[in-house]
Formats: structure tokens, sequence, C-alpha cells
């Protein structure tokens, strides 16, 4: 397998995350197939532990591909994290500020430039009780009809297992088998070309989302609920 070029930092990242990868669960990895080999593509995830990040890393570099993803913009504040973040092309992202914008315009310029951008749209770790993603941003919609890439919807179940951020509860062992799954690319056909109001944003999100939740699913083997969660206060980027 070709692998693409992520330089010195994406190396460095690579000798760190593959032990903590093993160290943190069993990797199940399936649907890898549908991350193109070369080219843009958006992968949309849902969130359900901050080890997310490693394990998707972890199933795009193993896949041959380097990943973007949209970070808040204070891990870049972080010791040891912030260079690996600002040398291997890691995207911040400023909410709420007069900056938000930017983070969009560098996931747009990324994807053309045949990157391969992982954004979790619900902007934080799931809150809804049963692990279920939530209502989420609308900036996945934006990024997704502004890029004619594949938008290619992923799930992460297990993670939470190992490390409950709300419980507070991190429990390596035994070892946890973690499920990682790609589906198929998102038919946004439909929408392409028409004007992005917030009747469209709402709609794609929506039905990103819902592909999303529906093949969480499929990996747990229960049925999805109809509604996403909702946090209250209700803080959505337009």
């Amino acid at each position: 397998m070709a692998r693409e070029k992520g330089g010195f930092w994406v190396g460095l990242a690579a000798t760190m995350f593959y032990p903590l990868g093993w160290l943190t669960g069993r990797q199940r990895y399936q649907g890898r197939e549908h991350l193109p080999a070369t080219g843009g593509a958006l992968l949309v995830s849902n969130h359900v532990s901050y080890l997310d990040p490693l394990h998707t890393s972890l199933f795009v570099h193993s896949a041959g591909r380097v990943p973007r993803f949209l970070a808040k913009n204070s891990l870049w504040k972080v010791p040891v994290l912030g260079p690996i973040l600002r040398g291997s092309g890691q995207i911040p992202v400023f909410r709420d500020t007069a900056d938000a914008q930017q983070s969009l315009a560098a996931g747009t310029r990324a994807l053309a430039d045949g990157k391969i951008v992982v954004i979790y749209p619900e902007g934080t770790i799931t809150r809804d009780p049963a692990g279920w993603p939530m209502h989420s941003r609308t900036g996945v919609a934006r990024l997704a009809l502004a890029s004619d890439v594949p938008v290619v919807p992923m799930v992460h179940w297990g993670t939470r297992e190992v490390y409950d951020h709300y419980g507070k509860r991190f429990r390596p062992l035994p070892r946890t088998d973690l499920v990682l799954r790609a589906g198929d690319p998102v038919d946004l056909s439909g929408y392409r070309g028409r004007p992005l109001d917030a009747t469209v944003l709402r709609e794609v999100t929506d039905l990103i989302m819902s592909r999303v939740r529906d093949l969480l699913a499929e990996v747990r083997e229960e049925t999805a609920p109809t509604e996403f969660y909702r946090r209250s206060p209700e803080r959505e980027a337009g």
C-alpha cells in the first residue's frame, strides 16, 4: 500500500500514537476501503470519548493516509501536543470568535489540496446518556458542500468504556474491543449548487449525522433514536 507522506511531525506522532492505541484497546477496523487512496475526503464521526482522535488517527494512518483534524484551538497551547499539531498540519477551530470562519476556510483548502479532513460535528463529547450522536453544528455541511469530495461517515464504539470523561473513569484493563467503522459516502448531489441558506445547512448536517447514527446502530446492533439529543442551553454554530 502506497502511503501518503506526512513528514517528520506525522512520523513522530505515529511513534507515540501506535503504542498508546494498543494500550487503550483492541482495534477492530471496518470499512477502511471507503477512504480514498488519494485525493480529498471529509471524514465525519461521532464523538464519545477523548480517546476518539487517537483512534481515528490510527484508523486513517493505517489506511495509508494522513488525517487533518478540525480541533479546538486551545490544544495548540498544550506542551508537546501543540508542536505536533502545528507541524502535522492540523486545523485549529476558533469557536464563537471572529476567527471562526478561518477554520472552515482552512478545512476547505485542505480538502482542495487532496487531504483527508476529520470533523466531529457535535463539537464535543456527546452528552446523550446512551452515547448516541447529539444535535450537531452546521459547519460540517459548509465543508461538505464547499468541496466536491467524498463525505464518509465513521463511528467509534468502545472508547467510552476505556475513558469516560463525564463519568471520570479510566479503565484500560482488561483491554476492550474498540470498533471503528467507516461507511459508504453520503450522496449530497441533490444539494450541490443550491444557495447555502440556514435550511439547506441544517438539512445536510442532519442527513450526514443520520448516516453516522445509522452506522453506529449497526455496530451496536441496536435501534437508534429518531431524534438527536440536544444540550441545554443549545449553542450551535451557524
